[in-house]
Formats: structure tokens, sequence, C-alpha cells
């Protein structure tokens, strides 16, 4: 695991997010999302069952766990790309349940996906103008009058065109999205969710299939999303990335919360050692997760 990775320069980190001990569904300061009872089963597999959760405003949460744990089973069910069997959540203290993902997004709750959703058949623009909400010309009558329009589309052109400057995709505005690496699809997707002006935004494994040069860049955008007032909640396996970023840390382990709390503290819970060392009691060590569980050894070294 690289521990190379850090950003241009160290965060702040946020104080005063919690009211008393940190644990499992501790209560936050101002949180802006909260979860009761989510529960979400496949057959005789519970994939999610959360009591209670809240995700603190302003701050970059971290949402780890090894595989399996329901991590985007999870962002699934609070974003409307899936229904729970039970539970209930809201956002800015309005309720989630039952409203579809397009309402969720229109609220100010945007997510991104492990495996990116850019259209590859449209261009790189055209993508970013896609991600503007409220736009007048999609009303099928007043499509049809450029006049009503027009405007509207020139500024959402202008802020498409600021963000892919920021992104430093700019050069490749005219270019069909299919044609960019995975590392500048999931630049692009990060850009294509701010058209909306979200609150929060859900990263589910940003750095996944991200090569190295580009994954600094990934790591300063997301540090950038909090400077600029939105609260970030995002799933990630890098425990190095997770200690530089992140304000606050939620560990789920078989659909559950098994804790809560600062990152630099959350890697000695012994909660978050036997939920990446259960996974491995028996299997073989060449397994996807043997990295995490060292990574989780490697930190642990560093904070002693």
């Amino acid at each position: 695991m690289s521990s190379e990775i850090t950003p241009k320069a160290k965060p702040v980190k946020s104080t005063g997010l919690h009211v008393g001990d940190p644990a499992p569904g501790v209560k936050k300061v101002d949180p802006i999302l909260i979860a009761d009872g989510v529960k979400r089963t496949f057959g005789g597999l519970t994939a999610v069952d959360v009591e209670h959760v809240e995700i603190p405003r302003n701050a970059i949460t971290a949402l780890i766990g090894p595989n399996g744990a329901g991590k985007t089973t999870f962002f699934n069910l609070l974003t409307g790309f899936d229904k729970p069997d039970t539970g209930d959540w809201s956002f800015e203290g309005r309720s989630l349940a039952h409203i579809p993902a397009y309402r969720v997004a229109r609220m100010g709750l945007i997510r991104t996906f492990q495996l990116t959703k850019s259209l590859g058949l449209l261009s790189v623009m055209e993508n970013m103008k896609l991600g503007a909400k409220d736009q007048t010309g999609e009303n099928i009558f007043r499509g049809l009058i450029p006049s009503l329009w027009r405007k509207q589309d020139r500024e959402i052109e202008d802020k498409a065109q600021d963000l892919l400057k920021r992104f430093k995709l700019d050069a490749k505005k005219d270019d069909y999205a299919a044609s960019l690496s995975g590392g500048q699809r999931k630049l692009l997707e990060m850009a294509r969710a701010l058209m909306s002006d979200p609150t929060l935004v859900m990263l589910d494994e940003p750095m996944a299939g991200v090569n190295p040069a580009l994954t600094q860049s990934l790591l300063d955008h997301i540090l950038d999303l909090k400077a600029q007032g939105m609260t970030v909640l995002f799933v990630e396996h890098d425990m190095h990335m997770v200690r530089h970023i992140a304000d606050w840390v939620i560990v789920m382990a078989e659909g559950r919360v098994v804790a809560e709390g600062d990152p630099h503290e959350v890697m000695q819970d012994q909660a978050v050692i036997d939920a990446y060392l259960g996974a491995h009691h028996d299997t073989d060590l060449g397994s996807t997760d043997t990295g995490h569980v060292e990574a989780i050894k490697e930190l642990i070294d560093d904070e002693q």
C-alpha cells in the first residue's frame, strides 16, 4: 500500500463533530443526513442493517470496511437507487424514503459511482451540461422556442467550461467521453456532479482504477469540495488516504456500523481490527482484502 499520496496542503481537521464518546450511531452536532433502522436483505443474506448513523455537515466522512461490508448497497439506499426492506433516512431534515434518485439529486444530494456512468457517445461538454438542473429547454413546449432557453444554455456552458478547466479537462471538452482514461472519467463524473451545486457529495470509491498520475488530482479535488462548503461522504479502501483527508470515519462490517471516530483513533479500535482480520480467518492470504488488513496494521504501527 503506497503512503506517498498526500494532500497539497494538509487539511485542518474539524473538531466538535459529535456529542459524547465516539461509538456506532453517535449523535452529531449538526448532522446533514440521518439514517434509522435501514435494512436491506437479498434472499437470506442481510446486506445492510444500520441501526442509526448520522453524517456531520461540512466535513469529509469516510465509509470504510472489508469487501462485502455493504458500503455500496448503503450508498444505493440513501440515494434512491435501491429500496430498503425497512427504515427511514432524511437529508436536511426531509425524509428521503420512497423518493426516486432523480428527485434526491435535485434536493442537493449527488453521488458518483465506482464504475463511472459517463455517456460515452456524448462529448465531455455534453456530459457536463446534462448535470445542470432546472433547464428550461428540457420542457417539451419551451424547448420549441429557442429564445426561452438560449441564454440559460450559454450560462450552463460557461459554468461547465469553468469546471472543466478546474479539473484540467477543458482540452477534452469536444472529445467523446468514451475516449477518456479511467481516471479522466472519474474527474468528469465529479465535475458533472458539481454542475447541480450539491450540498452533499457522495463518492463511491473515487480512487478505484485510477492511475497514480491522476490520484493526487482527485485527492485535491475532494479537499476542495469541503473548502467550498460542501459535505463529502466517500467509500475508500486506501487507508493512508483516509487518514490524510477524512475528518470522521464510519466502519461497516457485515452490513452493520461497528465503529465511528477520528481517523487516527478508529484504526486502533478493536472492532475495526476484528472486522478486517475476521474476513481472513478462512481465506487465502492472496485475497484482495489482504492489502487492507496490512494497511490497518501499518497505520496502527505508525500511530504508536
